[in-house]
């Protein structure tokens, strides 16, 4: 809980510096495609052994870095674009709604895109997918006045991490970019295979 406020908050701050670049018709195919995935996803662990899907889930990320890592570069339109939200938000709902690993799909289909409008859309992104996700912990009761009180205690630090991260940023050219996304999706897969055996 904690860290989903957290990244509430960076993602806001992110998205106020940023805002100029959001590029919104893409961020909404992509939340249309994320509420879809993530309803589909919950349905599917109802039924079906959790394990077993999100091992799947992990070998189609680690599937999508490879096809990158060999030239493969999807280009942003509505169906890719609609179609990482859709897997972005079967992630979430496989994992919970407070886990952000839905993330490498996104950042596979919009690593075209500059620093900055990447920067923007993808926090415009995950600040959508981030209150949905308050709301429903919020209506569930899981939002506990402990969770707020660490939310305070560590939002000085989060403020900190994205003021020295700004002139970082503009050393991120395409290329780089790129190569963070496809670290953070081939961590983020690999997490999840770990969490299913630990």
């Amino acid at each position: 809980m904690v860290v989903l406020l957290l990244a509430t908050g960076v993602t806001a701050a992110v998205l106020v510096l940023e805002g100029g670049h959001l590029d919104l018709r893409g961020a909404g195919w992509a939340l249309a495609g994320r509420v879809t995935g993530a309803v589909g996803g919950a349905a599917l662990v109802a039924v079906l052994p959790a394990r077993q899907l999100a091992l799947l889930v992990a070998v189609v990320v680690l599937a999508g870095v490879a096809v990158s890592l060999r030239g493969f570069v999807p280009v942003p339109r509505r169906r890719a674009v609609l179609l990482a939200g859709l897997m972005s938000g079967l992630m979430s709902g496989l994992m919970g709604t407070a886990t952000s690993i839905g993330g490498p799909p996104m950042a596979m289909v919009w690593q075209r895109l500059s620093g900055p409008r990447l920067r923007a859309t993808m926090s415009g992104f995950f600040l959508a997918g981030s209150v949905m996700s308050l709301a429903i912990l919020a209506a569930t009761g899981a939002v506990h006045t402990y969770s707020l009180w660490h939310t305070a205690l560590l939002a000085p630090a989060a403020a900190i991490g994205v003021l020295l991260a700004r002139p970082l940023s503009s050393r991120m050219d395409m290329r780089r970019t790129r190569g963070v996304a496809m670290v953070l999706a081939v961590a983020s897969a690999t997490v999840l295979v770990i969490q299913q055996f630990v």
